[in-house]
């Protein structure tokens, strides 16, 4: 029999992946009429030597730019702004929103068209490169954990490292492990990556974290042995991929604890 005194807490900062992006995004809104209005003014003095459709070029890297920083509507801003500064301060008559000559006209709505496409793309190769890195952080997690499971006598070593894992990959405030008895009706995370309320279905990404603390249970065999009591971060909402590596980590904590064998809470 093996002793298990107390209840194993973990304790983590707030996921930070989530709370730099925001800062990030806001810094693109901010920066997108600013970057493309100061290469905008950057080019006035150029403006009567460049033909129209290089002048709008220069902008679209700016919009570039920005949406690689931000996201899809920092550059959806940048496409926009961009066209109203070529309009003001590139495009004949100058200092003025009114523009002449079916050249102009069509420059600076290809300029909008093109910007806005271009942020799209820009905006997704950020997306796809951040899951990349995401994704790598999973599989690295998994491994882990399954290794150290398959240990003998290492399945309060698996609880420890899952619970460490599940701070960090969700973002918790907190998370402590019980042995035993299931005690109250709380919230749940569920083996598919939804969340449950009282048996009914929680719209996560939309309603964010229900209160109180949200419990991901650890089974073998359909057997119940424990389960993780997650304290999220209200802000902090992980992808559904997320969440179901965080329900196979509860597995295999499951799985070692089965393992193990029963219990002793004697002295």
């Amino acid at each position: 029999m093996r002793k298990r005194a107390g209840i194993p807490a973990f304790r983590g900062k707030k996921a930070r992946r989530t709370m730099m992006s925001a800062p990030r995004d806001a810094l693109a809104l901010l920066a997108a009429p600013l970057a493309t209005l100061a290469v905008a003014l950057l080019l006035v003095p150029f403006r009567t030597d460049l033909v129209g459709t290089n002048l709008a070029l220069i902008l679209v890297v700016a919009v570039v730019a920005v949406a690689a920083l931000g996201n899809r509507v920092a550059g959806a801003l940048a496409a926009l702004s961009a066209a109203v500064w070529f309009d003001l301060f590139l495009a004949r008559p100058f200092e003025r929103l009114a523009l002449t000559g079916t050249n102009n006209v069509e420059t600076t709505v290809l300029l909008l068209v093109v910007g806005l496409v271009v942020s799209q793309l820009a905006a997704r190769a950020r997306r796809l490169r951040v899951m990349t890195v995401v994704d790598a952080g999973l599989l690295a997690r998994l491994h882990d954990t399954a290794r150290l499971a398959r240990s003998a006598g290492a399945a309060d070593a698996v609880v420890e490292r899952v619970g460490r894992h599940l701070v960090e990959m969700l973002g918790l405030r907190g998370c402590r492990f019980e042995y035993g008895t299931l005690l109250g009706h709380p919230a749940r995370l569920e083996q598919d990556g939804t969340v449950t309320v009282d048996h009914r279905p929680w719209d996560l990404e939309r309603l964010g974290w229900p209160e109180g603390e949200i419990e991901l249970r650890a089974s073998a065999g359909g057997r119940y042995l424990g389960r993780f009591m997650l304290r999220p971060t209200p802000e902090a909402v992980p992808s559904r991929q997320v969440r179901r590596v965080a329900v196979t980590l509860a597995d295999d904590t499951g799985a070692a604890l089965a393992t193990a064998g029963p219990a002793s809470d004697d002295g």
